[in-house]
């Protein structure tokens, strides 16, 4: 009997751990099931092992397991299983299975012939039954795709900003006596890069939608939004707008001859759609851009007024999920802080997502005893996964027992954050981790709030193991 053939895409927002975790996650089960699998990555440097169309055409079925567009219409006809990326790290044998066990439903595209048939279809499947949560999947995936493709915009521009601080506060000033002209170049270059922040957050969440099209207008549904006032929120709201306008223009314009396929996407659906996505966005500009001041108005009070409560608050959602939807949430506001050049939430957030990792590496060394030779192995490397502030690390300890590991995880994070914000550092990038040191103001302090707060978790989380092993004697 033939082996069985799966193909997989995974992907995360920001390309770097969730994405290759999962991927060697269900290569793993794959052999331990004896399945063939091919996956493909669509990481930070963009898709590798890329899936051809003999792969996708001699495959079983597909499990996409992303947080971001991985083109899913090349599937179209096969079984497929589509889930967040965390599932494909947790649950790689379950989404395995349900391919194997002919539960996974018949993926279709709109306007397409299905190209194989499977009786699985005429039944609901568990991912069918739950239409609510895969639409709430379906808005964070365009969204985070948008997020996605944004992240180099502000880590490149926000660093060349701060590095142009490095020669003085007012150094890209020609009218200041701390003028220098390769700080003025510094701050010039960085600050294009930053501005194109929302155009391209609201580029590819419409891209993730309508593809190519929906691009074309997000782009400048997003330069409105930001020459308006209306900053990421309205890059937002842009993003989803420009698609869903694409898609109901090609809903309108479906029965016109396939003739002139090449004029609608070069010519109708750019001019209609530009004309359309500026009559939505301008009355809307006004409102929006009171809603997002009032916002990050909001957060910055906090920040001063209660440095206790917001620092409890990033520091949970940080540690929750780890790079999940919570995870994200925070990282995302605190992107956004960052275009209104508030350097101060990011720190937090940064120390918050720096300590999981850390943590687990502080733990495996104190507590060496109470942990296996693969796990002491997996926890040196959590050094620098901490450094580089990639939070997954902590994943596989958490999985094992998430009620107690993770509130640990959570309280950890949430004292490195509130040390950050009480001792005022900013930190200008949203990644990079300790990278980034030499432009973090307040860069000592800030180590040592994420230290402090490691070196808490660390304790507790070793004595937790140590009180398992004495258990099992």
């Amino acid at each position: 009997m033939s082996r069985k053939k799966i193909v997989a895409a995974t992907g995360c927002p920001t390309g770097i751990a969730h994405t290759f975790m999962a991927a060697e996650a269900l290569k793993i089960a794959a052999e331990q099931l004896g399945v063939d699998i091919k996956v493909e990555t669509h990481g930070q440097v963009g898709i590798e092992n890329a899936l051809t169309d003999q792969d996708i055409m001699e495959a079983d079925g597909v499990i996409v397991a992303a947080d971001k567009d991985v083109h899913t219409d090349r599937f179209h006809g096969k079984p497929l299983v589509e889930v967040p990326v965390s599932k494909g790290i947790r649950t790689p044998a379950e989404l395995i299975q349900s391919i194997l066990n002919g539960d996974a439903p018949i993926h279709q595209v709109k306007g397409r012939a299905a190209v194989t048939e499977n009786t699985s279809a005429s039944a609901p499947s568990p991912t069918q039954q739950k239409t609510s949560n895969k639409w709430i999947h379906t808005i964070y995936k365009h969204l985070m795709n948008g997020v996605s493709h944004m992240l180099p915009f502000v880590v490149g521009g926000g660093v060349l900003i701060a590095l142009s601080f490095l020669f003085g506060i007012y150094s890209a000033d020609p009218q200041h006596e701390t003028y220098h002209p390769f700080a003025a170049y510094l701050k010039s270059i960085g600050g294009l890069g930053f501005s194109l922040m929302v155009p391209i957050l609201a580029a590819f969440i419409a891209d993730s939608i309508a593809r190519r099209p929906g691009m074309v207008v997000g782009f400048i549904g997003g330069l409105l939004a930001n020459d308006g006032g209306a900053g990421f929120l309205g890059g937002i709201i842009a993003g989803f707008a420009a698609g869903y306008i694409i898609l109901l223009l090609q809903f309108m314009l479906q029965k016109l001859p396939a003739s002139l396929d090449g004029l609608k996407s070069i010519f109708i659906y750019p001019v209609i759609g530009i004309f359309l996505i500026g009559a939505v966005m301008t009355p809307l500009l006004v409102p929006i851009t009171g809603l997002n001041n009032s916002l990050m108005d909001f957060l910055s009070s906090v920040q001063s007024t209660n440095p206790l409560l917001l620092g409890l608050i990033v520091g949970a959602m940080c540690g929750f999920d780890m790079g999940g939807p919570f995870n994200k949430a925070a990282y995302v506001t605190g992107t956004a802080l960052l275009a209104e050049g508030n350097l101060y939430f990011m720190a937090g957030v940064s120390a918050a997502c720096i300590t999981p990792p850390l943590i687990i590496a502080i733990a495996t060394t104190i507590f060496r005893k109470h942990f296996t030779p693969q796990e002491r192995n997996a926890g040196a490397i959590n050094y620098i996964l901490g450094a580089t502030h990639i939070t997954e690390g902590a994943i596989p300890f958490a999985a094992k027992n998430p009620v107690v590991v993770l509130p640990i995880i959570m309280f950890g994070s949430a004292i490195s954050a509130i040390l950050t914000y009480l001792f005022g550092v900013q930190v200008p990038a949203p990644h990079g981790g300790f990278l980034v040191l030499p432009v973090v103001t307040g860069a000592f302090q800030w180590v040592l709030s994420i230290l402090i707060g490691s070196m808490i978790g660390a304790i507790l989380y070793g004595l937790y193991r140590k009180k398992i092993d004495k258990a099992a004697v």
